[in-house]
């Protein structure tokens, strides 16, 4: 019997929620969920939110412990409603500062466990920068699981594998966003989309190499590129794009199938390497740099409707 793609795409691969909003949730029962600065601003402008948000406001000590009260008030919400992981982002402005994204890491999960929402539940959620990277190696050894993320390059990649993390999102549509723009007259349909053959290059690679961490596409523009990456461990989608998927009936196929591990594993990048790879690399670098600016730009909107709130 003809089936939805959505309900086909969830026996290949775990489906994901790119949002905030809980009703969303609800309506598609995703395994796990995922939040940024972005999505937690959307859901505080909710009207519904607005006193609660008041309380946690005037309770913090700063502005900073209202962002992370308010950020773990939803995340423990939406862990209520999925069964897996919920993501929850460190400051993007602590983005190259491994020690700070350290603290708050930890300030994160005391919350979380305060609230009763056990570690294992949550990744901690940082910029794939060569400090993030680092933060996350040190929080991995400590038991509290991260997810790396503003992923473009297959060295953020690989740099993340050897830290050992446990989920990486590599971005699909906003690599695409980048080559339409350096060149507006390609053909990036289909299987020719540079983020859907980075991400790909990126599972091919750790499935024939034995890495552990969890490949999970994000940043999806249309819902082809969605279906090019059935069978990828994990996909996390926006509510739109879901939407789309439980309504599109006909058959989907797995793209993409776990390799045989092999035995040995290329060298790690030293901090020199990687920064040379990044600088090499036009479209990583400016994608990066930009994602960080866009979530700092949410974050300071969020930042002064806290603030006005506690007045």
């Amino acid at each position: 019997m003809d089936q939805d793609k959505l309900s086909q795409l969830k026996r290949m691969t775990t489906v994901v929620a790119d949002t905030g909003d809980i009703e969303a949730i609800r309506r598609f029962s995703p395994t796990d969920a995922t939040t940024n600065p972005s999505l937690i601003l959307q859901a505080a402008q909710q009207e519904t939110r607005r006193a609660r948000l008041a309380e946690l406001a005037r309770q913090s000590v700063d502005i900073d412990d209202a962002l992370d009260a308010v950020a773990v008030e939803i995340g423990s919400e939406i862990s209520e409603l999925v069964p897996g992981y919920v993501s929850t982002e460190v400051s993007a402005r602590l983005s190259f500062d491994s020690e700070a994204t350290l603290a708050r890491a930890h300030s994160l999960i005391e919350r979380y466990e305060r609230r009763g929402v056990g570690r294992e539940r949550i990744l901690i959620k940082v910029a794939s920068t060569w400090e993030g990277i680092r933060a996350a190696e040190q929080l991995e050894r400590e038991g509290i699981r991260t997810n790396l993320t503003l992923l473009f390059s297959f060295v953020q990649a690989q740099a993340c594998a050897d830290a050992g993390v446990t989920l990486i999102s590599p971005f699909v549509g906003r690599i695409l966003d980048w080559h339409k723009a350096a060149t507006p007259d390609a053909d990036f349909s289909g299987d020719n989309d540079p983020g859907v053959r980075s991400v790909k290059a990126i599972y091919e690679h750790y499935k024939g190499h034995g890495y552990k961490t969890i490949v999970m596409g994000a940043s999806f523009r249309n819902r082809a590129e969605i279906e090019s990456l059935a069978g990828c461990d994990r996909l996390t989608i926006s509510p739109k794009l879901l939407e789309e998927l439980a309504a599109e009936r006909g058959p989907l196929s797995r793209r993409l199938t776990p390799l045989d591990a092999e035995t040995s594993a290329p060298e790690p990048h030293d901090e020199a390497e990687f920064r040379w790879a990044m600088n090499e690399d036009a479209m990583a670098t400016e994608k990066l740099a930009e994602g960080i600016r866009k979530f700092m730009d949410d974050q300071r909107k969020l930042e002064k409707l806290l603030g006005e709130l506690r007045c």
